[in-house]
């Protein structure tokens, strides 16, 4: 079996930190736990990441590139309302069969609303840029509308609000976004 680069373990890394804090969140998952589930040693761990604040920036950085990576792939070649269905479908199917992705976004925004309470900004710019930068994917597809954009983005909030409650696909709170759901 061949040795890993350190850039490969770096991606082991910032994989099983984001299961862990998506499953955890930023102040209950230790970097034992993932340096556990990489199968290294913290020591090792540190010696890819200054430390565990730098580990969840990057996961949360990996987090919202897959978003944008998955909206531009969708929206490819589309433009309005086609560009909007197709990212709103290819998200809702990514946060469903993937609920570490959905995790992992709503820890991201507990995780800045906590250390802003304690004085640490770096948490919120960080995390602020990133979703800016997502914004501006969708913006784009959408013909740079603001308003069809703010209510894309707010549709993906409820988005995340269903799935992670655990509203069933043909639940009728879905209606709004399948005609096929039932309303009543």
């Amino acid at each position: 079996m061949a040795r890993m680069s350190a850039e490969e373990r770096r991606e082991s890394v910032i994989r099983a930190a984001t299961a862990e804090f998506a499953r955890g969140g930023y102040h209950g998952t230790s970097t034992e736990a993932i340096a556990r589930r990489v199968g290294v040693s913290q020591p090792y761990l540190f010696r890819l990441f200054p430390g565990k604040k730098a580990i969840f920036l990057a996961a949360a950085e990996r987090c919202v590139e897959d978003t944008i990576r998955m909206f531009a792939e969708a929206a490819e070649g589309l433009e309005g309302e086609e560009a909007l269905h197709a990212m709103g479908g290819a998200y809702i199917k990514t946060v469903s069969e993937q609920p570490e992705r959905l995790m992992m976004q709503m820890q991201m925004y507990l995780a800045v609303a906590a250390a802003e309470q304690e004085g640490d900004r770096e948490f919120g710019e960080a995390v602020r840029t990133g979703w800016m930068r997502l914004w501006d994917t969708v913006h784009l597809p959408l013909g740079a509308d603001a308003n069809e954009t703010t209510a894309f983005m707010a549709q993906g909030m409820l988005i995340n609000c269903l799935v992670a409650m655990g509203f069933p696909a043909d639940h009728r709170v879905w209606a709004g976004f399948n005609p096929s759901a039932p309303e009543g």
